[in-house]
């Protein structure tokens, strides 16, 4: 199983605070099933830069402890990248970390409550240098709740999303809840990742969010959730859902 957005670096975001935390979260996440995790600290969300180099070294110096903890935990250095005006220099000062090597997949944040009025010309600018957005989180955002076709328009464009497995499993309320059913009834939602931050109410749900993707959907949802989070840490294409609007909260 691949996790493609947690916040287990130390003390770096509102993630871990502390190497014992991280190796906490490490050991919770291989109880659940996780054998490869990017690890994705927030990166220009206003309060929170994390610059590409230190990412990578950290996340070096990261698997060292878990190596010496025999944690058998695999990670990979990434960013949780938050749109904003300032991303195209970014990507040309060779700032950003991708979910893959080849930089053809990027982890994409929205505010929680907004979406930019530049978004869509972002969008495009990013799609013109060959990467593919992951919009991550959709299901949390308050104006995409209120106004789906956002999140239909951006997928249409060509942009992925990621829905978090707690979100599925209720942990963030019934209305996050069913609006994550909703997302992925209307082929909406490409992989899950946990968004772990910290125990413990911010912990792996994925091996739960799988066995209810598998009872709701069936094993065919299950396989392809799986084989796009692989196929996005590879940098590999991967098959675009038929994705159906949903409207005033309901999927037709």
């Amino acid at each position: 199983m691949i996790d493609l957005h947690c916040h287990l670096l130390p003390g770096v975001d509102d993630g871990s605070k502390s190497m014992d935390i991280s190796l906490k979260l490490a050991n919770d996440a291989v109880r659940d099933g996780i054998d490869y995790a990017l690890l994705t600290p927030h990166h220009m969300n206003g309060v929170y830069l994390n610059h590409k180099k230190a990412v990578i070294q950290q996340t070096q110096e990261f698997q060292m402890e878990l190596d010496r903890h025999e944690i058998p935990l695999k990670v990979f250095p990434g960013q949780e990248v938050r749109i904003n005006g300032d991303l195209l220099t970014a990507l040309d000062q060779d700032d950003i970390l991708f979910a893959d090597e080849g930089g053809r997949y990027l982890m994409l944040e929205f505010p929680d409550d907004d979406i930019p009025s530049y978004t869509s010309s972002m969008i495009y600018d990013l799609m013109q240098r060959g990467i593919t957005p992951i919009i991550v989180h959709p299901e949390r955002n308050t104006m995409i709740m209120k106004q789906p076709d956002i999140l239909y328009d951006l997928l249409s464009k060509g942009c992925l999303s990621q829905i978090t497995a707690g979100s599925y499993v209720g942990i963030f309320g019934h209305k996050v809840q069913k609006f994550s059913r909703k997302l992925i009834q209307a082929g909406q939602a490409y992989v899950f990742a946990s968004d772990a931050h910290n125990l413990p109410n911010r912990k792996y749900e994925m091996a739960n969010a799988f066995a209810k993707l598998n009872r709701e959907f069936g094993n065919d949802y299950v396989c392809r959730f799986s084989e796009n989070a692989k196929a996005i840490i590879n940098g590999d294409s991967l098959r675009l859902n038929d994705i159906n609007k949903i409207k005033n909260g309901h999927f037709f």
